[in-house]
């Protein structure tokens, strides 16, 4: 019998509210501060409540810009970082599915050192082999391209990983009738261990799109052509600006919309998202 506290249930609920409250307030003042004159936020005037300039301030992000700071509208940049983290997040799972299922379901020599060796990469992000790494693309010729902002971080040690412990509790059992009904490996992998992983694959997407869409450090390196800036670079020349001119209005407006492409991902994938975190189908 579960005993009935309710002094024990409003205290849980209470320290919830409280810390989904911190949690949201920064967040919101970010909000607020975005619908008001640029000169309400140096002086200090900010109430908690939006104000008049939604449209205004959000209409010249998105069709303006910064000039004087180099950054361009930034609807365009909310294109690229879409394209980008897309690209580094479709890229991530096909190739960790398809290492994985070699790994697990092939026979070949060294095939566990294979697996640790990936592993092992684990130990160099992308930071640590950044010089080599840009030397690779810009001898290809792919600085200024999406190919070279999304191709050198599509290798995932982490979901190869995650895909190969999956693999490895599907039934023998299964492997067998699918070979005895005529599969092929590929058919194999399309028509059973995709569907079987599409919680996984869920998970998986929401978190690499959130890092591709965060990136910061390499599409700096890699993109000098306005074009092709994501919606990080430019927050950061934004907000570099603003130290000489009070534009924090803007860069909140920004701010803002750049949160918007991963809280939608995220709430149109909670429930697989949930369960790829917490359950095992099979």
């Amino acid at each position: 019998m579960v005993e009935n506290r309710p002094i024990l249930t409003v205290t849980a609920h209470a320290t919830l509210i409280l810390g989904a409250a911190l949690m949201a307030a920064p967040v919101w003042l970010a909000f607020v501060a975005s619908t008001y004159p640029g000169a309400d936020f140096v002086a200090g005037r900010l109430p908690l409540w939006p104000g008049s300039q939604f449209f205004a301030n959000y209409s010249a992000v998105l069709s303006e810009g910064l000039s004087n700071a180099g950054a361009p509208p930034i609807a365009g940049m909310l294109i690229n970082s879409a394209i980008v983290a897309t690209l580094i997040a479709v890229g991530k799972i096909a190739v960790s599915l398809l290492s994985a299922f070699a790994i697990v379901y092939f026979r070949f020599p060294f095939r566990a050192a294979a697996f640790w060796i990936i592993f092992l990469t684990l130990m160099l992000p992308v930071e640590v082999r950044i010089l080599p790494t840009f030397e690779v693309v810009s001898q290809l010729g792919l600085l200024n391209t999406y190919a070279g902002l999304s191709i050198p971080l599509i290798a995932s040690a982490t979901a190869t990983f995650l895909f190969r412990q999956f693999f490895m509790t599907i039934p023998d059992e299964l492997t067998e009738a699918a070979r005895i009904d005529g599969s092929t490996p590929l058919r194999f992998l399309r028509d059973i261990l995709i569907p079987l992983s599409r919680t996984n694959i869920a998970a998986l997407f929401v978190i690499l799109f959130i890092y591709g869409w965060n990136q910061y450090l390499w599409p700096l390196l890699v993109t000098n052509d306005q074009s092709y800036y994501t919606i990080v670079m430019g927050i950061q020349r934004m907000a570099r600006a603003a130290d000489a001119t009070p534009l924090w209005h803007l860069v909140m407006a920004t701010t803002m919309l750049a949160l918007l492409p991963p809280v939608i991902v995220v709430l149109a994938m909670q429930r697989l998202f949930v369960k790829g975190l917490v359950e095992t189908e099979k």
